[in-house]
């Protein structure tokens, strides 16, 4: 794996790794061979836009954008750009339950939102030993929890998605 590329969004999908990699002017979304990490499709982003995090749903590939308040929804067999969002604020990591998307900006909030117009639902706290925990980054779920690391940290933390609340790390 080239280590020039700043992987901000990996996730494992039908045997291989969905990566989006982020900086302006080298931000991309590529699907890696699991075991040799050999690119077998990838679509670079207009040099404007730094990538984050991604998730796979129902056939399409969610993308965020740093700073820019642009969300990318591909198809997930081809790479085709099927469609843009707009997002108030940063977008940093994203993982779903199933039916809904789960964003993380850097605050002690997780987002949920609805993948066909990209509204947010609700909103959920995230607490550790009573106090908000803030620099939320990449999620993953896990049979029902939030698996989430804490930027610019070695630290992982599972949270429950009910209640917001850090239950192992």
């Amino acid at each position: 794996h080239n280590p020039d590329i700043f992987t901000q969004g990996l996730e494992y999908h039908e045997g291989q790794l969905l990566e989006s990699a982020g900086k302006f002017g080298q931000s991309s979304l590529s699907l890696r061979n699991l075991d040799s990490a050999e690119i077998l499709k990838q679509v670079s982003v207009d040099k404007q836009y730094f990538a984050e995090g991604i998730t796979e749903l129902n056939g399409r590939i969610y993308q965020l954008t740093w700073q820019s308040g642009k969300v990318f929804v591909y198809a997930a067999d081809s790479f085709k750009l099927l469609r843009e969002f707009t997002i108030k604020g940063e977008g940093w990591g994203l993982t779903n339950n199933g039916t809904e998307l789960i964003m993380s900006n850097g605050s002690d909030k997780l987002y949920f939102i609805n993948p066909q117009d990209f509204t947010i639902s609700r909103s959920l706290a995230i607490t550790h030993q009573g106090r908000a925990l803030n620099n939320i980054n990449e999620l993953e779920w896990v049979e029902g929890n939030i698996y989430a690391n804490i930027w610019q940290t070695d630290w992982i933390v599972i949270i429950d998605s009910l209640t917001g609340h850090v239950t192992g790390q």
